[in-house]
């Protein structure tokens, strides 16, 4: 029997929808037992995060998980990073954090990986598993049922992240944390708790109704109270986490938010000066600032298409010691190649402490060479519109060097940009980059006009 779920929650990268009109129980069953199907799982992990759907959604992702005879490992209310090093700790088939990462609080979801954290994701994984549901092929339930056992691995995880750095080496900095109400308040405190430095602490309280803001540090109005208090307390630097606390984003003393480029860089700074010569991927959106960096310590950068599941993979291969995204998705050769929010709060602090520094001065140098657009969206009538604009794109920069690796990137010897559709909606994202602020607001806005011509 087929059940009927909206096609368009599963995503590139997760399932995702609003509850209980897209995602709800009966889907949530559905998926578990697909899961370990697609999967052919014996034994696998469950984590969830603060929403208010999220102890029943678990629940039922649990009961058809176990329906198809899988034994199932739930290790309660935890950030999606803590899944994924559970799931590899562990040795588990498989896992899935019940999760709808920075949404609003009326979405949740599920994000789900294979054996070593590896992802799941819309070419490898998360159609299948939406057509076995759609076509009414999921297998019978089981002879016999997988047993549910309860685990905690909080403490090994947070000792885990501490082996990143040398805790002796942190200065007592003045930090202000916001955990947004989500899954940072229940790590932040294990982690700085260890550390020397003076901390103020908003929004801790977990609570999936997100009483103050929303969890997503990247919508300007949700970092109103951080940017506040960090001016207010003259504070040396800024950390907030989005809602399952996978991603974390820093603000300086001035109250400015850092961009991922620029953490990328000063992340990639800080593997370097601790292991010379190593490889260091980035994305395609990047400022050059990350591989110019790289050079400058002696490292080798890759750079490699938008998306966790190509980063994963590529640095497996490349047996890269970091990986970063402009979004905030920072990846760990020595955390299972996966993901974590936490790592990079820590690594930012060792390197401010290392050279004597505040975050605002670690940037100023970047800001002063690099001039970066930020991520500007155009919203589409159709995705079948898209090859036809790429492909006028090329032509009006024929003169340049081009990739297609991911949507097009043209680059000239003082400016580059990429055009890339979105994995998930009707949307093309400009990033662009100049040696000059007036270039690139120049070139900005000539290429969004070709965008929106």
């Amino acid at each position: 029997m087929s059940l009927s779920l909206n096609p368009s929650i599963f995503k590139a990268y997760d399932v995702r929808g609003t509850y209980p009109d897209e995602v709800h129980e009966e889907g949530a069953r559905a998926i578990g037992a697909a899961f370990v199907a697609y999967l052919k799982a014996s034994r696998i992990g469950v984590g969830r995060d603060m929403r208010l759907s999220s102890p029943s959604m678990a629940r039922a992702f649990i009961e058809g998980a176990t329906s198809q005879g899988a034994d199932v490992v739930d290790y309660g209310m935890i950030p999606t990073d803590v899944l994924y090093f559970a799931v590899a700790r562990d040795r588990l088939d498989g896992g899935a954090e019940v999760t709808a990462s920075h949404n609003p609080k009326q979405y949740n979801g599920v994000k789900m990986v294979r054996r070593e954290a590896f992802p799941l994701s819309g070419d490898a994984g998360i159609s299948d598993i939406r057509d076995m549901i759609a076509e009414g092929r999921l297998p019978a339930p089981a002879a016999r049922a997988g047993r549910v056992t309860a685990k905690d691995v909080v403490a090994p995880y947070v000792d885990h992240v501490m082996s990143f750095i040398d805790p002796r080496l942190v200065r007592p900095f003045n930090v202000v944390l916001d955990a947004g109400s989500g899954m940072g308040g229940l790590i932040g405190p294990l982690l700085f708790d260890r550390l020397p430095c003076r901390t103020t602490r908003l929004c801790f309280e977990i609570d999936g109704r997100f009483p103050v803001h929303e969890a997503n540090p990247l919508i300007e109005e949700n970092r109103r109270d951080i940017v506040e208090r960090v001016v207010a307390e003259r504070a040396d630097i800024g950390i907030a986490w989005d809602g399952d606390a996978d991603r974390c984003f820093f603000i300086d003393g001035a109250g400015e938010f850092i961009s991922g480029d620029f953490i990328t860089a000063l992340l990639a700074e800080a593997f370097l000066l601790k292991h010379p010569g190593s490889t260091v991927i980035y994305d395609l959106r990047a400022s050059y600032a990350v591989k110019d960096v790289v050079a400058r310590y002696g490292g080798t950068s890759l750079m490699n298409r938008v998306g966790h599941a190509f980063f994963k993979r590529r640095m497996r291969e490349t047996n890269a010691i970091f990986g970063g995204e402009v979004t905030g998705h920072y990846y760990f050769r020595d955390n299972f190649f996966a993901d974590n929010g936490f790592i990079p709060a820590l690594l930012i602090l060792e390197l401010m402490s290392k050279k004597g520094l505040s975050l605002r001065e670690l940037v100023e140098p970047l800001k002063r060479t690099y001039f970066i657009s930020g991520e500007i969206n155009t919203k589409l009538a159709s995705m079948d519109a898209v090859p036809a604009k790429l492909e006028e794109i090329a032509r009006r920069y024929a003169d340049s060097r081009q990739y297609t690796l991911d949507g097009i990137s043209v680059e000239y010897s003082n400016w580059h940009f990429n055009v890339r559709p979105s994995n998930t909606e009707p949307l093309l994202r400009l990033n662009l980059e100049a040696t000059n602020q007036r270039l690139m607001e120049e070139k900005r806005d000539e290429v969004i006009a070709l965008i929106r011509g």
